[in-house]
């Protein structure tokens, strides 16, 4: 696959020296980058510090950068490993009590629709409960490619290129997430109904 034009110029112009064109590339891919690390990590400041570490690795590898892949999927490689990374640094730290300033971090949820009931509203925030529970407990090559597959909508092939594995096993653990996902959710119903 190869650099979009954009990209190509961007990158180009970035590994001569030229800082402008890397914060364009910035500028074009944080929000992404900074969704995909949130997939990984719950903190909204460490969500900002996981993306701007992510860029900053980025930024320094751009010279062995050799335009084999989109450069978006190289720097989303990047950004997960950066995530895996800090996760396993925060297995080593000692964990702390929520402190109350971080409240204002979490999110409310939101108002009723128009025309949904409470008990409509209810269930679909408890199946998103569920979902994104199990989605959490999943090993972290499957949460890897769902992530990369549902919630940033890129191909088997990308994902495959990302992870730097097989397409086929890059379907087999997008299966396995979704069969995971699946088992979880039916037993959460199966619960509630009997």
């Amino acid at each position: 696959m190869a650099l979009s034009d954009g990209d190509d110029k961007l990158v180009t112009r970035a590994k001569k020296g030229d800082s402008r064109a890397f914060d364009l590339l910035v500028l074009k891919y944080q929000g992404r980058v900074a969704q995909l690390v949130s997939r990984y990590v719950s903190n909204a400041a460490e969500v900002e510090d996981v993306t701007q570490e992510a860029f900053i690795k980025a930024y320094r590898a751009l010279p062995k950068f050799r335009g084999d892949s989109a450069f978006y999927t190289w720097l989303y490689r990047i950004a997960a490993n950066a995530a895996k990374n800090h996760l396993v640094a925060l297995s080593r730290r000692p964990t702390t009590d929520l402190a109350l300033d971080d409240s204002e971090s979490y999110e409310v949820p939101g108002r009723l629709k128009d025309n949904e009931s409470p008990d409509e509203v209810i269930m679909g925030q408890q199946l998103e409960a569920v979902i994104s529970q199990a989605i959490d407990v999943l090993p972290l090559e499957l949460k890897a490619a769902l992530t990369l597959r549902e919630f940033e909508g890129l191909s088997y092939d990308e994902i495959a290129e990302v992870l730097e594995c097989p397409i086929g096993t890059v379907r087999s653990r997008i299966f396995r997430a979704r069969e995971a996902i699946d088992q979880k959710v039916a037993s959460q119903m199966q619960g509630e109904l009997g």
